[in-house]
């Protein structure tokens, strides 16, 4: 009978799972909700496992099979707290990692090659790579970290904007059309923030990008401050050796223009995506006990 590997990239925003055979060859993908593990690990649970479901029935295979799996799973959050422990007690599979989102992106984006990545997405990290040195920069969570993120980017604006409604700050059309959605009541944005998650936050975040499109004064304080976060960080990383700079995440292609002349020519395009690097990551570690126990 044969058994199967599984990659899962886990964010704050989505999970998305890929099961591979014994070669690290993928069969079927699979997608479901948010999996930072350190903001809340019992939903990381749920869509980590709604994901891994989800691709085995793309590939046409039992879910049953999903308890014989090897995982490798990149989780947000998985390097702090004691999350990891919580859900990798509770997961499915027969065996299974907990790696750091940064790290199955840095797979996927450089292959095995040296260099550093830039993850912009809910949250923020960058990790570097020479030789078998790798090393961290922030991703430190949502409440003391990840400068330059969605989450944190989003939670500028809605702060921002109720400044403006207090007259503290200057309005804008994008400060304005935030209130619009809180039906122009700063009550109702401080309900919205006392229970968000941070992806909720990072809902918001787009709505910044846009606005400064059309020189939204509020839009490009907030974009020049938020760059100059990722700029600072990636000052560091340039400074540790690293020559090859890939962003990554959903807000990437947005930032880049935002980001130091000085950092430009080191941006070269990934290989692959995040996914793809768990799945060669899994293999790596994986592969020879799936042959074994086919």
């Amino acid at each position: 009978m044969p058994h199967y590997i599984l990659g899962i990239d886990g964010g704050g925003t989505s999970c998305r799972a890929a099961v591979a055979d014994a070669e690290g060859r993928i069969l079927g993908r699979g997608k479901s909700g948010a999996a930072n593990i350190l903001t809340d690990p019992d939903n990381a649970l749920i869509h980590i496992v709604g994901a891994a479901t989800a691709a085995f029935e793309d590939a046409s295979i039992a879910s049953s099979k999903i308890g014989s799996a090897c995982a490798l799973l990149g989780l947000a959050g998985s390097n702090v707290g004691d999350a990891v422990h919580y859900v990798k007690e509770r997961l499915p599979f027969a065996k299974a990692d907990i790696e750091s989102d940064g790290l199955i992106a840095l797979q996927g984006a450089l292959g095995d090659s040296d260099g550093a990545v830039a993850i912009l997405g809910t949250g923020s990290i960058y990790i570097a790579r020479q030789g078998s040195d790798i090393r961290y920069i922030g991703g430190w969570g949502f409440q003391i970290g990840d400068l330059g993120s969605g989450a944190r980017l989003g939670h500028a604006l809605l702060q921002e904007s109720v400044l403006a409604f207090d007259h503290i700050h200057p309005s804008s059309p994008l400060t304005d059309a935030v209130m619009a959605e809180f039906n122009a009541d700063p009550r109702d944005v401080v309900e919205f923030a006392r229970v968000a998650r941070p992806g909720e936050f990072g809902r918001f975040a787009p709505k910044v990008f846009t606005f400064a499109e059309h020189n939204d004064p509020v839009a490009m304080t907030l974009l020049r401050a938020s760059a100059q976060t990722i700029d600072e960080a990636l000052d560091v990383v340039v400074a540790r050796g690293s020559r090859r700079l890939c962003l990554l995440g959903g807000l990437a292609p947005l930032y880049r223009p935002w980001l130091a002349e000085r950092h430009q020519p080191l941006f070269v395009e990934p290989e692959a995506d995040a996914l793809t690097g768990s799945v060669a990551l899994a293999a790596k570690r994986f592969a020879a006990d799936a042959r074994e126990r086919a």
